[in-house]
């Protein structure tokens, strides 16, 4: 059985559980990182050099890090060719640059305003920097809402793993104690995958930690 190395309220963690769960994926989750530790250790470090989780190790020894490409990884071992990671290089790019964009362009300003409300003590919040990350995830995430006009998901009609590697910075614009201009669609989208998808709801639609 697949090994997955990480705590359940790391953000990278919870797309792969949801992902697994999508496809029925056994696995056994081993806590790390954080609280936890273990990530410097030698024999975590020989797994990932980047000391980070999540990290997979399966029965033959293969391991691997980064969770968008373990996304990928997973897919194409149990789940070929399906909407999640379809064939077609136009529908696969559609759900690819959105994993991207959640890596270069929205981690950024959601990490400042989460680790604010979430993990940084009080007295040493920087309001002035989080407001400015908060004014820019709104800005990105009006480019979704905007995106969601006639499609249920970011690349279309099915579920991919762009809504995957979203998904958990989705759940925390809706749960963080923060202001928010309206988005209806991006609104009905959150809804959506929580209505229709146990795995979300279940591993990422969580309480903050």
């Amino acid at each position: 059985m697949m090994k997955l190395w990480g705590r359940a309220s790391s953000s990278n963690v919870m797309k792969l559980l949801w992902l697994c769960e999508e496809l029925g994926i056994p696995y056994e989750r081993i806590d790390a990182g954080g609280e936890y530790g273990r990530t410097t250790e030698p024999f975590y470090v020989a797994m990932n050099p980047n000391s980070r989780v999540p990290t997979i190790e399966e029965p033959d020894g293969f391991t691997l890090w980064e969770s968008n490409s373990i996304l990928r990884y997973l897919v194409a071992k149990h789940a070929p060719g399906s909407p999640l990671h379809p064939a077609a290089p136009r529908d696969r790019a559609e759900a690819e640059r959105w994993m991207d964009w959640q890596l270069a362009s929205l981690n950024g300003p959601m990490v400042t305003v989460f680790f604010t409300y979430v993990r940084i003590p009080e007295a040493k919040r920087d309001y002035a920097a989080t407001a400015q990350a908060r004014d820019g995830a709104e800005a990105l995430w009006r480019m979704v809402d905007r995106r969601l006009e006639g499609r249920d998901y970011v690349a279309g009609a099915a579920l991919s793993l762009g809504d995957i590697a979203l998904g958990p910075y989705l759940h925390r614009w809706f749960a963080l104690p923060i202001d928010r201009a309206p988005m209806p669609r991006l609104e009905a989208y959150y809804a959506r995958l929580l209505a229709r998808h146990p795995g979300f709801a279940r591993h990422v639609a969580v309480e903050m930690t």
